[in-house]
């Protein structure tokens, strides 16, 4: 069974039976949903929903698929086309609609797709508000328009200039900085949007550029991850010199990774980490990231005399926290960059645009940029467990246990973590199988990994 239903969405692999994957009935039924939770909130209101695609191969039947369900249910809907996932958050805000679905997979295989919901500022569900979507859904609570009052159906190709410009006019993109800096980069969009958005981008900044899998057709050249293990091609192409950085983003282009001027990875959890330091060069503020980050991100916001707070896993959770704590800068270590002038939502443009403002200020290359920042490497592992396994009181013990120790920090917002002084383990179970997810970062990749050893034998003691 490949149809994963959750708070945010609905994913699956393409073609087979109707609730097994992500096909034409199950599609009808969750957009329903979707547009009756959204009618609830603004009653007695014509809806407006915006939509937006990657290039996946199963793209256009998926979207006329959603686009005809939203006119079904009475809403007018707003087609952006192909578009990234940051560039139709913005477009829900800038069209005042009342909320978007983004028909991508993110860095899944070529033959999966899924639906993400934003609300009506562009954003993700909470998990109430999903949670309710799920349950019009099971229970199919909706009713179709008659003749008179379907929606209509528009196409605007106009987002990604805007998204564009928006970008170009914040205030810390150094616009004139980049374009004395005369930068030369390799672009890798793994023959999705990123290959029709960025190019924009890159001229507006004044950057040459030079494009890897650029044709936005969805038959992606290497596994989409914007993973050490999967970006060879780049990588070679920046050894051989003559470039000074490259950048490489996943379908919907709301993760960024970047690879150094010698072609060696900088380190996606470093994304955010050296965006955050730029911002806080020039506005003091509160960071946030998820507790799977990289713990670089809290020593850079120490060194400025800042505060920095820990969300649980998942971009609405990392939004909440920023909100409630008034953060200038957050995001995730999987390269997600949110900056809450432009919008919150992770976003690859501004994530660029911000970090070659960094490199042009600074006049260094991209390996001594690196360095500046504390060394630290994560290792991610897994326990597989059994479907009757107590995962929460194999949690609750290893909490109880540790929270004595004088020189460990607990956290359980979202399963445990345990901060120790020069390291730390997260524990975690997953919210499709029945798994806990195992993250340890220290100084070495070795130490990282042998911490996160110790606990899955831990925890496997307790089965």
């Amino acid at each position: 069974m490949t149809l994963i239903k959750s708070i945010s969405g609905i994913r699956g692999t393409i073609g087979g039976r109707s609730g097994d994957t992500l096909n034409p009935l199950d599609i009808v039924k969750f957009v329903s949903a979707y547009a009756t939770f959204i009618g609830r909130k603004n009653p007695e209101k014509k809806l407006q929903i915006v939509v937006g695609r990657d290039a996946r191969i199963s793209g256009p039947m998926v979207k006329n698929v959603v686009c005809g369900t939203l006119m079904g249910m009475g809403a007018d809907v707003i087609n952006i086309g192909l578009a990234t996932t940051p560039t139709t958050e913005l477009a829900v805000r800038m069209s005042h609609s009342d909320g978007g679905i983004i028909i991508t997979a993110s860095h899944n295989p070529r033959h999966w797709n899924a639906l993400k919901l934003l609300n009506n500022e562009g954003e993700f569900l909470t998990k109430d508000d999903g949670n309710e979507v799920l349950e019009i859904a099971d229970k199919e609570d909706f009713t179709f328009a008659d003749v008179d009052t379907l929606g209509s159906y528009t196409e605007d190709n106009t987002y990604d200039q805007k998204h564009v410009e928006a970008v170009t006019a914040l205030g810390l993109v150094d616009l004139t900085a980049i374009r004395n800096a005369h930068f030369k980069v390799i672009v890798d969009s793994i023959n999705s949007v990123g290959g029709i958005i960025l190019p924009k981008l890159l001229d507006a900044l004044h950057v040459d550029y030079k494009f890897l899998n650029g044709t936005a057709d969805g038959n992606f050249q290497h596994n989409p991850e914007p993973l050490e293990k999967n970006l060879g091609g780049i990588m070679g192409e920046m050894a051989k010199g003559g470039y000074d950085l490259g950048i490489v983003v996943d379908p919907d282009v709301d993760r960024l990774a970047f690879i150094q001027e010698d072609g060696k990875m900088y380190g996606e959890e470093y994304t955010l980490v050296t965006v955050a330091d730029y911002i806080l060069d020039h506005v003091k503020g509160t960071t946030v990231s998820n507790l799977s980050s990289t713990r670089a991100l809290r020593d850079v916001t120490e060194k400025h005399g800042c505060k920095y707070y820990a969300a649980a896993v998942g971009e609405v959770n990392v939004t909440t926290k920023m909100k409630e704590v008034g953060a200038v800068i957050g995001g995730e270590g999987n390269g997600g960059v949110i900056y809450p002038a432009l919008h919150y939502g992770r976003d690859a443009l501004v994530g660029i645009a911000l970090f070659l403002s960094s490199l042009a200020q600074k006049g260094v290359k991209a390996s001594e940029l690196r360095k500046t920042f504390p060394q630290y490497f994560i290792a991610k592992n897994r326990i597989d467990l059994t479907p009757s396994t107590d995962i929460d009181a194999i949690l609750n013990n290893v909490k109880a246990k540790y929270g004595k120790e004088k020189d460990v920090h607990v956290t359980d917002i979202d399963g445990v973590k345990l901060d120790f002084p020069d390291k730390w383990v997260h524990l975690r179970k997953s919210n499709t199988e029945p798994i806990i997810r195992v993250y340890s970062e220290a100084h070495t990749l070795e130490e990282a990994d042998k911490l996160g050893k110790e606990f899955m034998e831990i925890v496997r003691q307790q089965q």
